[in-house]
């Protein structure tokens, strides 16, 4: 006799924020939905850690602002998330003379300008920073309320972003034809004005600003769009309390969701999805984990990825007893240290690290960012620990393939550090907090850790190479950017076409391809 198959409308397979989303809004209209994790936990990269032994400091762990998340998404499924926005964009010390540093404020323009005077000599710089991010900003507002929508033609979001705006035309132009650098050097004369801009072409993409490909575009237009404003928020109870309220919602909603579950085989003819605990079946399958990793599991053909999935990114996760100072003493650290602070990232740095990591090497000094979430939001540390703040750094340029050699991890951290300490006024080592066993509050996660432990291909943070937010051929137009060779097998991952950050887009319009773009939007 055989083993009873258990049948289901929709089987998702990881139980990541995206997986939990399309959950919600597939239970919320009546379907019988499973959600099959491997780990014992929910929330793949969207997740906070404790990681300091006997210290109550909730970091998140991999991600950790918030931008693309739409807010109808959070309005349709009754998310109990909080984002706050910062008012400092970001600052930025002059690499040849840290006493200096540019801040952007984003509640003062006078402010921001005699910074920009400060710092690059001139006025020139801040009107071309606000000419150029006010295009931008029209790029935004355009373009980010598509992601949730079906895909248009390139024809058609030019038409929608351009519409009669010249100068947006001319921005738009350069952005999806010519490479980032190219682009940059048009607007802004200073180096480090360049690099600061570039960096959000780079976040987790291994590209150099003269890139032929045009990754880095595409990345920079994923950093600047986010809500319609390219703001980056923090989330109120860190990343565990999104990706804590999306399986509040799913389960509410009647979706059941397994942890502990391996996957073996995947067959999405009929549905059947074979796992260390049996047998299911589902109408239709979603991959909310990577395509590469949702390849291994079947015996057919596989779902179209890329071959070449690396990331480029070192993650240090710091729990201090107080912020270091800086050298700049015209700024205050908790001005500084509550936006993006930039660390040796002028356009000319950005290049010679990415020639040295494309040799294998850690760049002798490691452009980096970092940002203090304790200053927006206390609430992920416990009330011992009053005073204290965390730092998260994001290293870039940093690819699998420079951390192979022995005692490599080591040596990024140590030149992270010192690339760090050369703007402080103090060695941040100075100032890190102690667990209750005496070990410095450290925590590194290196591409390597990301693959080992959430399954990112290369410890991509996207999966892989993030696509351009509209159809590049013609059988794409009109569809949702989920849709795989298996009629029944839908992506609903960061590999989706608009996938990437944490947005929860892949997960709606997942849905939305099978419930259709009414029934999700309506309301709960």
């Amino acid at each position: 006799m055989g083993t009873a198959v258990a049948f289901y409308d929709d089987v998702i397979i990881g139980a990541g924020h995206n997986g939990l989303t399309a959950a919600a809004y597939l239970a919320r209209a009546g379907r019988r939905v499973l959600v099959l994790e491997k780990a014992d936990h929910v929330g793949g990269a969207t997740v906070s850690a404790t990681p300091f032994r006997g210290l109550s400091a909730r970091l998140s762990r991999y991600s950790y602002l918030v931008s693309l998340m739409p807010r109808e998404i959070i309005a349709e499924l009754g998310l109990d998330i909080e984002l706050i926005r910062r008012r400092h964009s970001s600052y930025t010390p002059l690499p040849a003379d840290p006493a200096r540093g540019l801040l952007i404020d984003t509640l003062d323009d006078e402010a921001t300008a005699a910074s920009f005077q400060r710092v690059t000599g001139s006025d020139i710089g801040f009107t071309a920073w606000q000419s150029f991010y006010r295009r931008v900003g029209t790029v935004a507002e355009r373009v980010f309320p598509t992601m949730i929508e079906p895909l248009r033609t390139a024809a058609d979001m030019h038409d929608l972003v351009v519409g009669t705006d010249t100068s947006t035309a001319e921005l738009w132009e350069a952005l999806t034809t010519l490479p980032l650098g190219t682009l940059l050097g048009q607007y802004f004369d200073d180096d480090l004005v360049r690099g600061i801009a570039a960096t959000d072409g780079l976040i987790g993409t291994f590209a150099d600003l003269d890139d032929q490909t045009l990754r880095q575009n595409i990345c920079f237009l994923y950093h600047v769009i986010g809500g319609g404003t390219g703001d980056w928020d923090v989330p109120v109870g860190g990343m565990g309390a999104v990706s804590g309220a999306l399986y509040q919602a799913a389960s509410a909603a009647g979706a059941e969701i397994r942890t502990g579950v391996e996957i073996t085989g995947v067959d999405p003819a009929d549905g059947t999805v074979e796992t260390t605990a049996g047998t299911t079946r589902g109408s239709v399958l979603y991959a909310a984990c990577a395509p590469q990793v949702f390849n291994t599991f079947l015996d057919g053909t596989p779902i179209p990825c890329e071959a070449d999935t690396r990331g480029s990114q070192l993650k240090i996760n710091l729990l201090l007893d107080r912020l270091p100072r800086l050298r700049d003493e015209s700024v205050a650290p908790a001005a500084a240290f509550s936006g993006t602070f930039h660390i040796n990232q002028t356009a000319a740095q950005l290049h010679d690290a990415w020639r040295q990591a494309a040799r294998g090497e850690v760049p002798e000094l490691p452009p980096c960012e970092i940002y203090c979430h304790t200053l927006t939001d206390p609430s992920i540390l416990g009330p011992e620990l009053a005073g204290k703040h965390t730092l998260t750094l994001f290293g870039l340029h940093m690819p699998p393939d420079v951390f192979d050699e022995p005692g490599a991890i080591e040596h990024a951290l140590g030149a992270t550090f010192a690339s760090l300490n050369a703007v402080l006024g103090e060695p941040i080592q100075s100032v890190i907090a102690h667990d209750l066993d005496g070990r410095p509050c450290i925590e590194a996660k290196t591409p390597h850790d990301l693959h080992d432990a959430l399954g990112l291909p290369g410890g991509n943070i996207f999966h892989q190479s993030l696509r351009w937010p509209w159809a590049e051929t013609a059988s794409e137009v009109g569809r949702w950017g989920v849709e795989t060779p298996h009629p029944r097998l839908l992506l609903c991952g960061a590999g989706a076409r608009r996938g990437g950050g944490v947005s929860g887009i892949p997960g709606r319009n997942a849905a939305a391809a099978v419930l259709g773009a009414e029934a999700v939007a309506s309301p709960r």
